[in-house]
């Protein structure tokens, strides 16, 4: 599929986690494939497996969804109101569409009207030239646990004002 319209982009909800785990899950376990080791995105994957920490999370971060035309739900972020963006995953299947770059934006807009200077993330290998290209930079490679392994990720951040 090339030139998928987003239909929308809207706030999520507690009954969008279904949806939201099972993409998040094939995602890490398709297209971070090329960047980790099976063990390491089944690991990835594996933090997905309760959703207790996805339904708590969103008390501290503003979830939004992209849906498509037929309303399917094609990717989603987070971001909270000190700048801090926790996700940001795209439909395995709606890579390299845009949608990444239309979340992200829409984040951003977000952060900006909470009044942040400085955007932050924790971001895998397979994100990183994505980030760099919306203008992040690198502060820190990390090695970070997962679920019982450690993977290498980067802290990268981007000035707003």
């Amino acid at each position: 599929m090339n030139n998928l319209e987003i239909n929308k982009i809207r706030q999520a909800n507690l009954s969008d986690i279904p949806v939201l785990k099972e993409l998040y899950q094939n995602t890490i376990l398709t297209v971070n494939r090329k960047d980790y080791t099976v063990e390491e995105v089944k690991d990835w994957a594996s933090c997905g497996d309760d959703t207790t920490h996805l339904v708590e999370s969103f008390e501290e971060q503003h979830y939004v969804v992209a849906e498509n035309g037929k309303g399917v739900i094609v990717g989603f972020a987070s971001v909270n109101d000190t700048g801090y963006i926790h996700t940001l995953f795209v439909h395995k299947d709606f890579q390299h569409q845009g949608i990444a770059t239309s979340l992200y934006k829409y984040i951003e807009v977000y952060a900006k009207e909470k009044g942040v200077k400085k955007v932050t993330s924790e971001v895998s290998i397979t994100a990183k030239p994505f980030f760099e290209k919306q203008g992040f930079q690198v502060d820190e490679e990390q090695k970070r646990k997962a679920n019982q392994l450690c993977l290498i990720n980067y802290k990268m951040s981007k000035q707003l004002f």
